[in-house]
């Protein structure tokens, strides 16, 4: 939340929720591409249990890795407008040293990079730093999916938490509860639309967080009128495959 909504104006991130060490090393390489891509800042979410992890990864060889590289100008330096964006309203971004004149500011600004403070220059400023995400959204948003066909109960839960979530779902399907997980790796955007058609096959959805509530807003958002059972975990230890367990056995009877 600190990450999404702690700018002072309107702007959409890109934020990745890492679940393992090898995830670590995969996200980062995301970020940095997703980055390139849509020219917007990406933040890579650990929580401190994934950060003291050691776990074995697998380390690709260089040619094996995805690059992406950021659209560079096709005009010369003299005609180039550092925030000029066509149909995919990301404009190309210049590299320092290549000879492109390039002037930023935390101001609304035109398409030159100079202050514009009028009502429609900020109008249509913010509303180009927000669609270049939301329009693209489908393409940005990654979940891992977890016996969630046929469940009649679905728990949500990132990074650490989804480790015991998904122990909890084995445990409850070998008790006969049809349970299943949605993980999501892609906390922003939010991927509200496949969690709205998830919900809307169950009776119940369970968010387990190591909070006293921040992501479950957004789920009882977008899962409305399915009930939503919460699972808050504070302090230094995830919540626990059997207390899970426990609030999904709430969840399904109640």
């Amino acid at each position: 939340m600190q990450f999404r909504w702690g700018t002072h104006g309107d702007v959409e991130i890109i934020a990745l929720a890492p679940e393992s060490v090898q995830e670590m090393f995969d996200l980062t390489i995301e970020a940095f591409n997703l980055s390139e891509e849509y020219r917007v800042p990406v933040f890579l979410l650990p929580d401190a249990n994934i950060g003291h992890l050691y776990e074995r990864i697998h380390v690709p060889e260089k040619d094996d890795i995805r690059i992406i590289d950021r659209k560079k100008p096709d005009v010369k330096p003299d005609r180039y407008k550092p925030f000029e964006a066509d149909d995919s309203l990301v404009p190309p971004m210049a590299c320092f040293g290549e000879g492109y004149r390039f002037y930023a500011t935390g101001l609304t600004h035109d398409e030159n990079g100079y202050p514009d403070m009028t009502i429609e220059g900020q109008d249509r400023l913010v509303r180009r730093l927000c669609d270049k995400i939301r329009r693209n959204a489908h393409r940005i948003q990654r979940v891992e999916e977890y016996m969630a066909e046929d469940c009649d109960l679905l728990v949500v839960a990132y990074g650490i938490t989804a480790r015991s979530a998904m122990s909890a779902v084995r445990q409850a399907r070998e008790e006969g509860i049809r349970a299943g997980l949605l993980r999501l790796i892609t906390l922003w955007p939010f991927p509200d639309k496949r969690l709205e058609e998830l919900a809307s096959r169950v009776k119940a959805v369970v968010v387990s967080e190591m909070n006293y509530g921040q992501l479950v807003r957004e789920v009882e958002r977008a899962v409305k009128p399915t009930r939503v059972e919460f699972l808050p975990k504070i302090g230094d230890e995830p919540p626990r495959p059997d207390e899970v367990l426990a609030t999904i056995r709430r969840a399904i009877n109640g």
